[in-house]
């Protein structure tokens, strides 16, 4: 790790060529629909099957979704809601409420009670578009906390046929009366389409809000359509390009891929069966471009990890000879260089026996670009994907400026940064290490916020990210929060990211909170374990167990990870090792507030929550008693008392291990 550098005060630009005027997404469907009107702009797998929208399709049940809108009373200035997962239907309502002069809000999913409440308040929404049975509950639960809302519109009616409730319309009976208007009024909406203003509000997104309430940060369709214009710029994309669209359209990384790049290209977006199919489906489409938070790719690594620590050793030694000759491959390529003639001729090979079969298994063959952002993706998981010829590139960015704004360029990758500004963007460091950013893509405000919205923007343009970085030959290296970077007692400045991050790597380790530092007690860590991964190496190794609970606090699995964290300190400076650790007895759930729904550590929370854990482990005690509630699945609850023993990592040595990679994980 490079501990943090002097800060440099230059303004970083990247060149940027004219791009045509940002216009609206509704314009730009109306566009898409006169030149390709039989083009699919759309498809989801039902049953089995995908089902595809044309173009013209799109654009007629958008027209016809805005007339139903317009009945329901949303019009210039308004927002609409949406909570439910990726479907066609999200898209639909999100273009017929801009094409009025709306905005769309949009809420997680797996979002609840209060969350709804605050976002739904705070944006003043009377109609909100809900996904099926579930996400309709939720609402008329919170009816009497929601005294603007007058209309929740679903679109999945199975469970639904016997609700009989003023507030609840079917979304195809909404299209249908919009049809019907649109037979009065004719020339209605291509009008109201025509006076729509780049300017405009688009969408509504929440921050990650990982040290308070999230706010609502108010983006336009130039803001979004300006920043998708520079990804292009800088990497070109297509029409027959394939898009996969399995992360929540209420995170601004989704909506900026799928929808600024996505609707300026014109490619195909799929959507999966369900969430539990979504890998496989993702396998049969085969996409050509990718975005995902670093979970994502976590999850692919571990998958991996698990399935060769599962394989004979000859897959293990195949895989180990072609991963080394994958990542000197990588090292050339990311920086642009040409290998010899012997070493091509290596990488085909390794690539056809081991590299090429992975890539498979992932559904990633097709797999031209891939991006990841929204939190740090340790250097390590990044230089796995490099050598498995994986195009992954870091994007740097936050939802208060379209959450692009500092990215890799194909053959400028370097593993422990997030690379340079996009074309059009300023980037500078200030004389507190803080990230600075300038673009044409820095949101409007944070709604019914102006303190907020003074504190993020100053007035020269500037947006305060509230990051620490630092310019190596003008590639960005973020270190942290900037309130989260802390000092060792020699002085030098650490991220706790970065130590979080290495111990992720391991396939067992799903979370980790690293704690410490600014003391002689050393570096400390809260870990969860990884169910699916540690359950299979239990079954693996005939270690029998009940509950999550159990199964972290098995002392073959306190052994298991104190091998992992003995390898990540191999990697670490002896300042900033990690020096004991303690297995929390439970994910963290972001129902909990001690992760976003973007899984970010809310660490005040975490270190408040379990203020007694951390005194443990600052103290050195060998364990810490907690008191939790247990639910289980009959719904009855009761309270229990838990011991989480404290390991100590001085003076241990593991038993002699298998490589990483599968013939480490086993």
């Amino acid at each position: 790790m490079s501990l943090m550098e002097a800060p440099s005060h230059e303004i970083v630009t990247a060149s940027a060529p004219s791009v045509d005027r940002p216009d609206t997404f509704p314009r730009l469907l109306a566009d898409r629909a006169r030149r390709d009107p039989d083009g699919i702009a759309l498809q989801e797998k039902r049953y089995g099957v995908w089902q595809p929208v044309t173009w013209r399709q799109y654009h007629d049940r958008v027209r016809d979704f805005a007339h139903g809108l317009d009945l329901l009373d949303v019009g210039p200035g308004d927002v609409v809601g949406v909570l439910g997962d990726n479907r066609p239907e999200w898209l639909i309502a999100e273009l017929a409420a801009q094409a009025l002069g709306a905005a769309v809000v949009g809420i997680y999913p797996t979002s609840v009670g209060d969350e709804i409440v605050h976002i739904l308040t705070t944006a003043r929404a009377r109609v909100v578009v809900a996904e099926d049975q579930e996400q309709v509950d939720k609402l008329l639960g919170l009816r009497d906390q929601l005294p603007d809302l007058h209309a929740v519109v679903y679109y999945d009616p199975r469970g639904l046929e016997a609700y009989d409730d003023n507030l609840l319309r079917r979304f195809t009976d909404v299209e249908e009366l919009g049809a019907q208007d649109r037979g009065s009024r004719p020339a209605w909406f291509d009008e109201r389409v025509s006076a729509g203003d780049a300017a405009d509000a688009a969408i509504i997104c929440t921050t990650s809000g990982t040290t308070s309430r999230p706010k609502l940060a108010v983006l336009s369709h130039e803001n979004l359509l300006s920043m998708g214009a520079r990804l292009l710029q800088l990497d070109p994309l297509v029409a027959e390009d394939r898009y996969v669209s399995v992360l929540p359209f209420a995170w601004i990384g989704e909506q900026m891929l799928a929808l600024a790049v996505g609707m300026r290209v014109g490619f195909t977006i799929s959507f999966p069966e369900e969430a539990e199919t979504a890998r496989a489906d993702m396998r049969e489409i085969g996409p050509h471009v990718m975005f995902g938070p670093p979970r994502i790719w976590e999850s692919m690594l571990s998958d991996v990890q698990v399935r060769l620590a599962e394989a004979g050793w000859l897959k293990r030694a195949v895989f180990a000879w072609g991963h080394r000759v994958g990542e000197r491959g990588a090292e050339r390529r990311v920086h642009g260089q040409r290998a010899p003639w012997r070493e091509r001729a290596l990488l085909a090979v390794a690539d056809l026996v081991a590299l090429r079969p992975v890539r498979e298994q992932l559904g990633l063959t097709r797999l031209n670009r891939a991006y990841t952002g929204g939190a740090p993706l340790g250097p390590d998981v990044f230089r796995f994907f490099q050598a498995l010829k994986i195009n992954l590139k870091q994007i740097y960015g936050q939802t208060e400026i379209c959450g692009i704004a500092v990215t890799h360029a194909d053959d400028d990758v370097r593993f422990h940064t997030v690379g340079r500004p996009t074309p059009g963007t300023e980037m500078r460091i200030a004389d507190d290490g803080e990230i600075l950013l300038r673009s044409d893509a820095v949101f409007q405000e944070y709604l019914h916020n102006p303190e907020a919205t003074a504190g993020a923007v100053d007035a020269d343009g500037w947006l305060h990210t509230g990051d620490a970085g630092y310019l190596d030959d003008d590639h960005l290296v973020v270190i942290d929060r900037a309130k989260d970077v802390r000092r060792t007692p020699d002085g030098d400045m650490f991220s706790p990211a970065f130590i979080e991050n290495k111990l992720k790597f391991s396939p067992f380790v799903e979370e980790a909170v690293a704690l410490g530092g600014e003391d002689d007690a050393g570096i400390t860590a809260i870990l969860t374990i990884d169910g699916q991964t540690t359950g299979n190496w239990a079954e693996h190794n005939h270690l029998s167990y009940t509950t999550y609970t159990d199964l972290s606090q098995k002392p073959e699995v306190q052994e298991l990870l104190a091998a992992e964290v003995f390898s990540a300190n191999q990697d670490l400076p002896d300042s900033i090792r990690v020096v004991r650790f303690v297995v929390l007895h439970k994910p963290f759930d972001p129902d909990d507030d001690e992760i976003t729904r973007t899984r970010k550590v809310r660490r005040d929370v975490i270190e408040d929550r379990y203020h007694g854990v951390v005194t443990a482990l600052t103290e050195g005690f060998d364990s810490v008693t907690i008191h939790t509630t247990v639910t289980y699945q009959d719904g009855t609850r009761a309270e229990r008392e838990l011991e989480l023993a404290i390991r100590s990592m001085e003076g241990f040595s593991p038993a002699p291990r298998r490589r990483r990679f599968g013939w480490s994980a086993g």
